[in-house]
């Protein structure tokens, strides 16, 4: 199986570190095949908001010309991609169609933070300790794969940061986020950055064993996302190695192949 990642940030999200370059030859460096950017998506508010935790819709052009052109610098060594993280935002959803095709994006991924969008504040992060969110959170996942944009589904159990303790509710949620992606065929994302924030004393709550779990009973497919905010964590094995030994003790099938949809 090639080593890949296709969750890859830079600096332009306002909370990664490096340069574009830096990636690629960490990536390089830590055997990496095939490299995919997705960085935070832009979006056109319709109000004055603006996000803390992406680029601006004024910088997207900069971004896919420089990794195109490290694509092509780069190409004897490693295939690079360009694509973006992306939420499903419905009032935004012709907007983010019109710039994969003005952009000729490759992919995109599903990284799905804030309800409706995050002018209102909403992060699923915090508030799925709710109920009524919690399915939101499943309900909007759907959503968004139903519209055939979306490659795969970054950090699934990401609504545990704000649940904490996986009780029926979270075990509902989990089953049908793995019931839709297997009978969708849809991979769902095993994150290292969840164990990285962990381990750094900044407690995320995924990756969620019991999730994982139950991802296995589905018979899911996995892919691993280094969520990279740091060029040298694409050259640290370290948590790749243990998410591999977790996930293929689980008897979970790994996957290195991107659904690119369009």
């Amino acid at each position: 199986m090639a080593k890949v990642n296709y969750h890859t940030h830079t600096y332009r999200c306002k909370h990664a570190l490096g340069t574009d370059e830096e990636y690629v030859l960490k990536a390089i460096e830590g055997g990496i095949e095939e490299l995919g950017f997705s960085d935070h998506c832009p979006w056109p508010y319709r109000s004055d908001y603006v996000s803390g935790m992406r680029m601006s819709m004024a910088q997207l052009e900069d971004y896919v010309s420089s990794i195109r052109k490290l694509k092509e610098k780069y190409k004897d060594r490693l295939n690079i991609l360009v694509g973006l993280e992306c939420e499903y935002f419905p009032e935004y959803l012709s907007d983010l169609k019109a710039y994969i095709k003005e952009y000729d994006l490759d992919y995109i991924i599903l990284g799905n933070h804030f309800y409706k969008t995050d002018e209102n504040r909403q992060y699923y992060g915090r508030i799925c300790d709710d109920d009524l969110f919690l399915k939101r959170y499943v309900d909007d996942a759907i959503s968004a794969f139903d519209s055939g944009l979306y490659s795969y589904f970054c950090h699934p159990d990401l609504f545990m940061r704000g649940r904490k303790v996986f009780d029926d509710k979270a075990k509902e949620a989990t089953c049908r986020i793995c019931e839709y992606a297997k009978r969708n065929d849809v991979a769902l994302e095993y994150n290292l950055e969840g164990q990285r924030n962990t381990d750094r004393g900044i407690p995320a709550f995924y990756p969620c064993i019991e999730f994982w779990q139950i991802a296995a009973s589905f018979d899911n497919k996995v892919i691993i996302g280094f969520d990279a905010h740091d060029p040298k964590s694409l050259a640290d094995l370290k948590y790749y190695d243990q998410a591999r030994a977790t996930l293929e003790g689980l008897g979970l099938k790994i996957t290195d192949e991107l659904d690119r949809r369009f």
